[in-house]
């Protein structure tokens, strides 16, 4: 199988946890446009979903499911999101699509973290994929050689045109190849009061409480 009908498969998996009338938190990225599909198709009536990028506020929208403010909301049962990498922990990398500070924010509404991804993103050690981080514009080059000087190499995402991405917030994304991150909650703790820094892309004091992992032998459900 390849990774669409993967993403697809933990899609609908991830149906099991809605419960009828309930308000979820909804993610953000490609896996999660699967779950927003079997969402729609599946039909379970909710009170409405708590949306952490405008990408995923149109497409809830259009599935017909009404997006509620985070100040709206006191808790969520479940927020349900992608990964970039999960470690065996259930601690994450998160913000391959940009939309990093939002999720952390929804997800500290919530009470349990249904991580949905394929099998490629599980990993020993995180680092491999490039740790994004949303950062004020103004503290970029300060941001960068702080990386540097921990030995990775960061450099500022770019749009399609060749300039600077922007976030839903405005701000900028760097993203950090070359670490190896083995203390995660420590690390995020460290980077996220770096001044300029927005939200690091670690998801440690926000980990995964069930992951469904999607292989070519079906739908591994994995409980931190």
């Amino acid at each position: 199988m390849d990774q669409d009908t993967l993403k697809t498969l933990v899609g609908q998996a991830a149906l099991a946890y809605v419960q009828p009338h309930s308000v979820l938190g909804v993610g953000t990225g490609s896996t999660v446009n699967k779950f927003i599909e079997a969402l729609s198709q599946a039909g379970i009536p909710l009170q409405g979903a708590v949306s952490s990028s405008e990408a995923t506020t149109r497409l809830l929208l259009q599935a017909g499911i009404p997006v509620l403010d985070s100040s709206a909301v006191q808790s969520l049962d479940w927020y349900i999101d992608g990964a970039d990498e999960i470690d065996h922990q259930g601690y994450m990398i998160k913000g391959g699509g940009a939309a990093l500070t939002r999720e952390k924010i929804v997800a500290d509404l919530a009470k349990q973290f249904l991580c949905i991804a394929d099998a490629s993103k599980l990993v020993d050690v995180l680092g491999q994929f490039p740790l994004p981080v949303e950062v004020v514009p103004m503290a970029s080059t300060t941001v960068v050689r702080r990386f540097h000087a921990l030995g990775g190499q960061a450099t500022v995402r770019l749009n399609k045109e060749g300039q600077p991405l922007v976030t839903d917030n405005g701000m900028h994304i760097i993203d950090v190849r070359g670490l190896r991150i083995t203390t995660p909650q420590a690390m995020e703790d460290d980077v996220s009061v770096w001044p300029g820094v927005v939200t690091v892309g670690i998801f440690a004091h926000h980990k995964a409480s069930v992951c469904l992992l999607g292989s070519p032998e079906g739908v591994q459900t994995l409980r931190f």
